[in-house]
């Protein structure tokens, strides 16, 4: 069959949806020979191609055992044949030979149950491999931020399409002062693909503390590039945000490539999680001067640690010590985990009435 229409959609069909021409033509191939198995009850066929020509046609497939071997089959299969059942089909046949015979079957002739096999297997195919390009992609993307576009917002959740057919959600808590509209953009952090039947499950999130160093990445070009390291994140999503950083380059301010010209960098950083406040400070070799640097803005005066345990005691000025606990603790709890040390807190007056020497 001579069917230039078919090639030419072919390539448009791939174009539109990413999809490699040579997994089609299997989808094609496997439609056309299920619906010839069905039409004509013979299993033993195979479809060719030629782009070039523009030509499709069938094919039925031999090879030539002996009686013994076809004798010992469990199951009938018509592509064995003996010598003399070959050269019934072609008379040059001889044992051990693989040939094709082509057959003078138009596909356009097939009957009508045929063909709607053919469409649907073909449209099967081209889902499987849909759902497979695309959970190539979100796995690809694993542990990394993407862009969704809300599509629907309810009171309990925002729904996002993320592309390739894939839509996920994200809890409407995390995003509580977010202006949610349909048609607009979302960033979030990719945590990790699943496969099932209907296609990639992708799990993303607003609140994860990896969305931070993400946006850090993509928004500060010395973390990206790795002159600024991120030692450690400690976050209260949509609140508060602890981040830890440790120049690799002596002369490069860790605090300044954060921050950038006037404060600019952060702000972005700020701006896309919607006044989130972040606090940026340095990493230190020295204990006192990280359990002073984690606990900023809260000024602290002192610091006793305990190296091999992690632990430290700061002392701060009394007048400081609701502001160095925080809010129901969130600003030593950050400070902590952002860290790696725990830290207590006494105040100045504390400390003296303990007889703690700082």
């Amino acid at each position: 069959m001579i069917n230039h229409d078919f090639f030419n959609a072919l390539q448009e069909l791939c174009e539109e949806r990413g999809l490699e021409k040579d997994l089609i033509l299997e989808a094609v191939e496997k439609g056309i020979v299920n619906a010839y198995k069905k039409e004509y009850g013979i299993p033993n066929a195979k479809v060719k191609f030629n782009e070039e020509k523009g030509e499709i046609y069938i094919c039925q497939y031999y090879t030539v055992v002996t009686p013994e071997e076809k004798a010992e089959d469990t199951e009938e299969d018509p592509s064995r044949v003996t010598p003399i059942e070959a050269k019934a089909i072609r008379r040059t046949a001889k044992l051990g030979d693989y040939f094709e015979v082509k057959i003078n079957v138009n596909p356009k002739d097939f009957g009508r149950i045929a063909i709607n096999s053919t469409k649907q297997i073909l449209n099967q195919e081209i889902r499987r491999l849909e759902r497979e390009k695309s959970y190539e992609y979100f796995s690809q993307h694993e542990d990394e931020m993407i862009t969704g576009t809300v599509t629907s917002v309810t009171d309990s959740q925002v729904i996002l399409d993320l592309g390739y057919d894939v839509s996920s959600s994200i809890a409407r808590i995390e995003v509580p002062r977010e202006e949610c509209r349909i048609g607009g953009r979302i960033k979030v952090y990719l945590s990790r693909v699943e496969m099932t039947p209907k296609g990639p499950k992708v799990y993303i999130s607003r609140s994860d503390k990896n969305l931070i160093k993400r946006l850090f990445e993509e928004y500060i070009p010395e973390v990206k590039d790795g002159t600024v390291e991120i030692l450690g994140i400690a976050r209260d999503s949509g609140d508060r945000t602890k981040v830890c950083v440790k120049s690799t380059i002596e002369d490069v301010d860790a605090l300044g490539s954060c921050l950038g010209p006037k404060g600019k960098r952060i702000k972005d950083i700020i701006d896309i999680l919607n006044g989130e406040k972040i606090d940026i400070y340095e990493w230190s070799n020295d204990p006192k001067e990280l359990v002073t640097n984690a606990l900023k803005p809260a000024e602290v005066i002192g610091v006793q640690f305990n190296e091999a345990e992690k632990q430290a005691l700061a002392v701060v000025p009394e007048d400081q010590f609701s502001l160095a606990i925080g809010k129901k603790g969130q600003n030593v709890r950050l400070a902590v985990q952002s860290s790696g040390w725990k830290i207590d807190i006494k105040s100045v007056p504390q400390a003296l009435e303990e007889n703690i020497d700082f």
